[in-house]
């Protein structure tokens, strides 16, 4: 059955999240609590095991299949001059994906991922947002669904990424939209653009953000209005990956911002994301703040697909290897703390 087949679908879905399984939390935090290591003194991993036990329903959770699943779409808004690059790069950079050229094969290999390229109608980009709505309904559904099926199989963890020319301004108009401020709060330079583009790449966010205020009203209007196709997959994934209990590790700025129309309708939505990093793109430490969510790093990345994100895999991978491995305080025959 394809989900999202409607605007119906999409909502009643966002209106009816599962939540993590307290018990498992419990037990696991039992066990924690039992291991050879002074109470909490392994900081935030102590904090992932306990939140991969809660959506995986086991005291001893595992991360045996994780999966990036990065989502290419171009933009119509690119015809503004926003950006350093030209459109052709997304097809450019999707080629060079699936040839494993990429940061994100090497880095996915390194953090022992399997990783999906799913190209989104690269030969038609969405309108520009400025002049109309970005996408039609049947579009924005379209790209739903293909998020959806990147979350589909026996999977232990979704690594959302993404690229596509001028999506940082779609990024920073969904993020203003959904949170308010100016402009200026959420744009950056993206691919490095210089004074010039960057102070037209913020007119032209907030005349998109003014063209569809008191229109979009919605998460998923929000969404088809001021985002991308890649964007769009994204909440997809997201999404699905809520109803089928899937942890999600979310990359950068434009990864984020596929959330917040969906956060500022749900806040709860992210409770079963985890933020790889804090990427260079100035809006992105506004928007995670926004969204509630704590990066696990803050190296300065800003390439996008996925790369933070799986970077930060291998710190879950200590995390719960820390967890299954160590002995207890009985199993060692070391005395507790009196």
């Amino acid at each position: 059955m394809t989900m999202f087949a409607s605007v119906a679908d999409f909502e009643a879905a966002l209106s009816s999240l599962p939540k993590a399984d307290a018990a498992s939390i419990a037990e696991a935090a039992a066990r924690q609590a039992s291991l050879t290591k002074p109470a909490g003194s392994l900081g935030r991993l102590e904090d992932l095991a306990l939140f991969f036990a809660g959506w995986q329903r086991t005291a001893r959770p595992a991360l045996a299949r994780g999966r990036v699943a990065i989502f290419a779409g171009n933009h119509g808004v690119a015809a503004r001059g926003v950006s350093a690059f030209p459109p052709e790069v997304t097809a450019q950079m999707v080629a060079n994906f699936r040839r494993g050229g990429a940061a994100i094969n090497a880095l996915a290999a390194a953090a022992g991922l399997e990783l999906e390229i799913v190209a989104l109608e690269l030969e038609r980009p969405t309108a520009d947002f400025t002049q109309g709505p970005a996408m039609t309904p049947e579009e924005c559904l379209r790209a739903l669904q293909a998020g959806a099926r990147a979350a589909a199989g026996n999977i232990d963890l979704l690594v959302v990424g993404e690229m596509g020319i001028a999506n940082s301004t779609a990024a920073a108009a969904l993020s203003g939209a959904s949170y308010g401020g100016s402009a200026g709060d959420w744009t950056g330079r993206g691919t490095g653009v210089d004074d010039t583009t960057l102070q037209r790449k913020i007119a032209v966010v907030s005349e998109g953000i003014a063209r569809h205020a008191g229109h979009a009203t919605s998460a998923f209007e929000l969404l088809r209005r001021l985002g991308g196709r890649e964007i769009a997959a994204i909440a997809g994934a997201v999404l699905a990956a809520r109803q089928r209990r899937i942890p999600v590790m979310l990359d950068g700025f434009i990864a984020c911002s596929a959330l917040a129309p969906l956060a500022r309708h749900a806040p709860d939505i992210t409770a079963h994301c985890l933020a790889g990093h804090v990427s260079a793109e100035p809006g992105h430490r506004r928007l995670l703040g926004a969204l509630g969510l704590s990066p696990l790093l803050d190296l300065g990345m800003r390439l996008g697909e996925g790369s933070g994100a799986a970077v930060a895999v291998n710190l879950v991978r200590s995390a719960l290897a820390a967890h299954e491995g160590m002995a207890t305080f009985e199993e060692a025959m070391v005395a507790t703390a009196s």
